[in-house]
């Protein structure tokens, strides 16, 4: 049987977030353990489209999350967290504190989460500024460099700095040293 037939029986031949009944299609969750029906979703067009392309994101359709983060399946466990942790609004922070998952199937919706917060958002400085590769920024904080003795000082300048996969961090030479600093650290001149 294959995956979209087991899908559709699952769930009823419905959207497994919304219950919408035309345009269905199956959809693997990134971060996976497998690639399996365990492992999917059936979504309407809407909402695949939203998982797909973020800028067009509605929260009021999304509020569909009520009732779809109470499912016995795990992959709708999984896809309503990740939906809940990328919206951005009270009622979506409400859903996550009364949402329970259990501890491995919390680690998958988080390692998904993780990804999307590498890839989504962009360094920002200790303004929120968002910083791009080849910016010069000035360090705000005297701040200790691992492994060794060096000491970055406050106002020292930052020049043409490079972004990391992680957004909180960046690289960059202070006083003739290559390293790692903590975005959160910098104000972009």
């Amino acid at each position: 049987m294959s995956i979209e037939t087991t899908l559709l029986q699952r769930s009823g031949s419905k959207c497994e977030m919304c219950t919408a009944e035309s345009n269905l299609s199956a959809y693997e969750l990134p971060e996976s353990p497998e690639k399996s029906s365990d492992c999917a979703v059936m979504l309407c067009g809407t909402c695949l489209d939203q998982i797909n392309n973020p800028d067009t994101l509605d929260a009021n359709h999304w509020r569909c999350l009520n009732d779809s983060m109470w499912s016995q399946v795990p992959a709708v466990q999984v896809l309503a967290y990740r939906m809940l942790n990328r919206l951005d609004a009270d009622w979506s922070r409400d859903l996550l504190d009364m949402m329970y998952l259990e501890e491995d199937v919390k680690a998958w919706a988080e390692k998904g989460v993780l990804i999307a917060a590498m890839t989504d958002t962009p360094a920002r400085d200790s303004n929120g500024t968002i910083l791009q590769a080849g910016d010069n920024v000035n360090i705000i904080k005297d701040l200790p460099v691992k492994g060794s003795s060096l000491v970055i000082k406050r106002g020292t300048a930052v020049r043409n700095i490079g972004l990391t996969d992680n957004p909180l961090h960046i690289q960059g030479r202070a006083n003739g040293t290559a390293m790692v600093i903590i975005s959160a650290y910098c104000k972009k001149m």
